[in-house]
């Protein structure tokens, strides 16, 4: 199949760095910061409804990720961004985002810091989303558009980054 390019396109996406570390070393960090410096997000007596919201974004992610999981096993693609991807899926949580894995591991990182009711590990989510755009997401879609061309392109066209 023809890509429209002129060199063969990368083995892999030359992500260097596993996503999945990048959220549990930073809520870890999160939590550590709350643990010396505690920031409640809202007030104890309102906290059940943070907390709920917290365990219901937990779920959904959860969801997302397992989603994403299964489509990549069924369609047979590595589920790491350092291994070659072997197809692409445009089905299931990919019909409404991109990334519904690091949309998923956003919103358990989100799921935890609410279940907590605690500020730092929600604001440690930021920079989170800018190394998973720029280290990873940005590498990846270089990639994936290089080795699969115009179905890749017209993927992108019609489906959001995130959400």
């Amino acid at each position: 199949m023809s890509n429209g390019f002129t060199k063969d396109p990368p083995a892999t996406s030359g992500v260097r760095v596993f996503p999945p570390g990048i959220y549990v070393g930073a809520l870890i960090l999160g939590y550590a910061i709350e643990a010396l410096w505690p920031i409640p997000i809202v007030p104890d007596s309102v906290s059940l409804i943070v907390r709920i919201v917290g365990l219901l974004l937990l779920l959904a992610g959860a969801g997302f990720i397992a989603s994403a999981i299964r489509l990549f096993r069924r369609i047979g693609t590595p589920v790491n961004p350092m291994e070659p991807t072997t197809a692409l899926g445009f089905d299931g949580p990919y019909r409404f985002t991109r990334n519904p894995m690091y949309l998923g591991m956003a919103l358990v990182f989100a799921g935890f810091a609410l279940l907590g009711n605690a500020l730092w590990p929600l604001l440690a989510l930021i920079p989170v989303i800018w190394a998973i755009q720029t280290q990873v997401i940005a590498k990846e879609e270089a990639y994936l558009e290089a080795k699969f061309g115009t179905p890749y392109r017209d993927f992108k066209g019609r489906v959001r980054r995130w959400i």
